[in-house]
């Protein structure tokens, strides 16, 4: 795994070891940040459940303000701090070592621009999630969530929560659901 574009372009990134993380294949990645390249510049992002870091440093990487990375796998932290200390984006970077729904909480923001999330899949955190956030006020309806899930996760129930698909991409094994507060 590495960075793909940016100041830490080409460095290579960490992986913690064992099974408890999926990284984000480089392809999807770089899919990924084709269709958010023009809103990362300037931005406040978040990465929860963080695993090695590599969507947060990525966007990092490509001009984000700040990104905050949501994580509490002792071995994850390890990995995410040492990816951005070797990238040199520590300064701009928010580790928030807790589980992800007290992590939420600690998000000191007015608006955060773009928030990502890979949850383990198939165990319904996605909707768990979404329903905090729709609770949150640094989720504004100019954020942007894009939540990384396996291809059987229904986005169905979306607006009872409060939020909106704007788009969906599909890739073989997985797909990128961007979604919206409802206006």
């Amino acid at each position: 795994m590495r960075v793909i574009a940016g100041t830490a372009r080409s460095l290579p990134l960490k992986t913690p070891e064992g099974n408890d993380t999926r990284p984000t294949q480089d392809r999807i990645k770089e899919t990924l940040f084709n269709i958010l390249q023009s809103d990362i510049p300037g931005c406040v992002f978040v990465d929860c459940f963080s695993g090695s870091g590599g969507i947060g440093i990525e966007a990092l990487s490509r001009g984000a303000a700040k990104a905050y990375f949501i994580e509490n796998g002792a071995r994850a932290i390890a990995c995410i701090e040492q990816n951005l200390v070797f990238t040199k984006l520590q300064e701009r970077a928010m580790l928030i070592k807790q589980e992800a729904y007290a992590g939420l909480l600690n998000i000191y923001e007015k608006e955060v621009d773009i928030f990502f999330m890979d949850p383990p899949y198939n165990q319904g955190y996605e909707k768990r999630i979404l329903s905090v956030l729709s609770g949150m006020r640094y989720i504004t309806d100019r954020t942007l969530i894009v939540v990384e899930a396996s291809l059987e996760t229904s986005f169905d129930d979306l607006e009872e929560l409060g939020f909106v698909l704007v788009r969906e991409k599909r890739y073989k094994t997985n797909k990128h659901a961007f979604i919206r507060k409802k206006q």
